[in-house]
């Protein structure tokens, strides 16, 4: 399946969840400024980026070729609010045998090898493997996907998988093979998009090429669809942790163009969610 991001949309969409979610009690002039902004943007008189062009869908494996060259050069709030809340669960494990399953540039791969984890990165992205190589030269790093981990049974003690399982359509078959690589007493890691985030716009735009945008779907995984898939593969759930927007936007990207509603329509909003599970002894 292959999509449009619509840009004028996103930017009236970005400016009326700002207007709704501060209706109750928020400042008139910002109200006001949101208002003007969405007729300055309907009629026309305000030009939009690019000029309004649509954003192309990209699939994982295009997507991530291309965006692995502009990975790690952006800050991303992501990351920001993630990272901590990952590193504060792995700082607590015994070093290990250990999986970074979707490692993409191979950031948590790194945190891993640091922590005396003997390491295996699995990534789907040839172009995203080379990068992750060069960050975490001590690990090993194969080819494969979520669904398919080319890993043995019971023959890792931690697996970590940040952001990724938001790409697949499906929970069920990603969780289960974490959980078939992971031995008993072993501990799973996840972190991935918040369902908040994006059922309300949570389509992250990279440079694809010299000079346009793409993007790669993100699917909505309610929390209740987590711990069905946690159910299915026997897993259980020690803590989940949510963490909610810093203010930091995407350096060019159409947020920063409005910048002002996009804070304000995300503020104290979840848009990380992190799950501590355990596969029983």
């Amino acid at each position: 399946m292959s999509g449009e991001f619509r840009v004028r949309e996103l930017i009236l969409g970005i400016e009326g969840l700002a207007l709704l979610r501060h209706s109750l009690d928020g400042d008139e002039e910002f109200l006001k400024a949101r208002v003007e902004d969405i007729r300055r943007f309907v009629s026309g008189d305000e030009r939009l980026p690019d000029g309004g062009a649509a954003v192309s869908e990209l699939d994982a494996a295009a997507g991530y070729a291309s965006w692995s060259a502009v990975y790690d050069s952006l800050p991303s709030s992501y990351i920001e609010v993630e990272e901590p809340v990952v590193h504060a669960l792995l700082d607590a494990l015994p070093p290990g045998d250990a999986l970074d399953a979707a490692c993409g540039t191979g950031r948590q791969t790194g945190a891993l090898v640091a922590r005396g984890h003997r390491t295996i990165g699995v990534d789907q992205s040839a172009e995203m493997l080379a990068k992750a190589q060069e960050r975490a030269p001590g690990a090993e790093f194969r080819t494969g996907h979520l669904e398919r981990l080319p890993l043995d049974d019971d023959s890792v003690d931690v697996a970590v998988c940040s952001l990724a399982m938001t790409h697949l359509a499906d929970l069920k078959p990603g969780v289960a093979e974490l959980a078939r690589v992971v031995r008993p007493g072993g501990r799973i890691i996840v972190s991935d998009m918040h369902p908040f985030v994006i059922a309300l716009q949570g389509q992250c735009l990279f440079v694809h090429g010299s000079d346009r945008l793409a993007f790669v779907r993100n699917h909505v995984h309610l929390p209740g669809r987590y711990l069905e898939a946690f159910t299915a593969a026997g897993l259980r759930v020690r803590g989940c942790v949510e963490p909610v927007f810093n203010g930091r936007l995407a350096p060019g990207g159409y947020e920063e163009f409005v910048a002002d509603a996009a804070r304000a329509a995300w503020a104290d909003l979840p848009i990380v969610v992190v799950w501590d599970v355990e596969v029983p002894a």
